[in-house]
């Protein structure tokens, strides 16, 4: 099969007018038109996951993050240029699935919902036909925030957890967003939620809601760090022969002294 049979299988499932607006999903680097001979996901592409790639035979590389996000003026050795050049000197195609993956109704956001153990999930904020940014849904027994904290720690394997003061109250409805996802803060109060967690929520945006609703920031990397998984089901279930890896390369840019 061809690298496009692949891509369009992804689109089916997170078409890409799904994305923000902001964003640069897609393709990035290299051609569609060439025959897969392996797939290497990854969260974030760096130069060695491109070396990975190679050493491991495969030509098409899919991420979450883009490769390619802001502009870039030139190409050398010492910039992104680096990783670009690397890919197209061996014919590595390399494609983003981004906001558009976060956005579809059984994207990344479902993905977090069902390993927190969220019930009666509907998006937070919905777009169009299911689809939207964020997941609200319900714990079928609520919980102390002590005890959600804790769970949060075990099935994210986070090294640290950052949130707010004391809610006061028993946690039973929870909105979830992988990422930057403070800018839905306000529709999880809306929607009464008692919890809402984010990858990235950021200094200022923790004032304000004490006794409102419990924050929670896991780290965008340590949220989202489950795409993977649901990139590879989605390539699975449509080509169970594929030959597909999953990178062994640590991509997470932050580090934490404990």
């Amino acid at each position: 099969m061809n690298i496009r049979e692949i891509i369009d299988a992804l689109e089916r499932f997170a078409p890409l007018p799904l994305q923000d607006d902001y964003d640069n999903s897609g393709l990035q680097v290299g051609t569609t038109e060439t025959e897969v001979s392996g797939v290497l996901l990854c969260l974030d592409v760096t130069r060695q996951v491109v070396d990975e790639a190679i050493n491991n035979g495969c030509n098409l590389i899919i991420s979450h993050h883009p490769l390619l996000f802001r502009p870039i003026k030139k190409l050398t050795d010492d910039n992104i240029g680096s990783i670009v050049m690397s890919a197209v000197r061996v014919g590595i195609t390399v494609y983003a699935s981004h906001t558009n993956l976060d956005n579809a109704s059984k994207g990344v956001n479902m993905r977090i919902a069902n390993i927190l153990g969220l019930t009666d999930v509907k998006p937070l904020d919905e777009h169009a036909d299911g689809n939207g940014a964020g997941i609200i849904g319900r714990f079928k027994d609520s919980m102390t925030e002590e005890k959600l904290l804790a769970r949060i720690k075990d099935k994210f394997g986070v090294a640290c957890i950052r949130h707010n003061g004391d809610l006061g109250r028993k946690i039973r409805k929870m909105a979830v967003c992988g990422g930057s996802g403070a800018f839905l803060i306000e529709k999880a109060v809306e929607q009464g939620a008692d919890a809402f967690m984010t990858g990235e929520i950021g200094y200022h945006r923790f004032f304000g809601y004490d006794g409102v609703i419990k924050l929670i920031e896991t780290g965008h990397f340590e949220s989202e760090q489950f795409t993977v998984d649901l990139i590879a089901d989605i390539l699975k279930e449509s080509f169970p022969k594929l030959r597909v890896l999953k990178t062994a390369n640590k991509t997470n840019p932050i580090n934490y002294y404990i």
